[in-house]
């Protein structure tokens, strides 16, 4: 069974930058998505991006802020996230197939 861990989570200023990390313990092909999850306080878990070899995708509040990249090999997905503002706060997590990470917290905060 396929295992993910999250790293990079932190405390950042309003626009300021951090960068995610999953890393998959087995092997996930490259036709199958690979997510990026986050729960906001208070709210409920949201999709921000995935990512497959037939497609790339943001949603609305992260596009043009959020990147997300895959290294095939490594088997590792990552979350470029830039401009960061409160909103962004949460804890965000991986999925592959039905599987989810531990989560990593990201707290934006003056």
């Amino acid at each position: 069974q396929v295992q993910l861990v999250e790293s990079g989570g932190g405390l950042v200023q309003p626009g300021g930058s951090l960068k995610l990390s999953c890393t998959a313990s087995g092997y996930i092909g490259g036709r199958n998505p690979m997510a990026w999850y986050r729960t906001p306080p208070g709210k409920h878990r949201e999709l921000v991006a995935s990512i497959s070899s037939d497609f790339t995708y943001h949603t609305p509040p992260v596009e043009g802020r959020f990147t997300i990249s895959r290294d095939y090999a490594k088997n590792t997905v990552y979350l470029q996230m830039n401009n960061l503002n409160v909103d962004d706060t949460g804890v965000y997590y991986c999925k592959a197939f039905e599987t989810w990470g531990q989560g990593t917290p990201v707290n934006v905060s003056a």
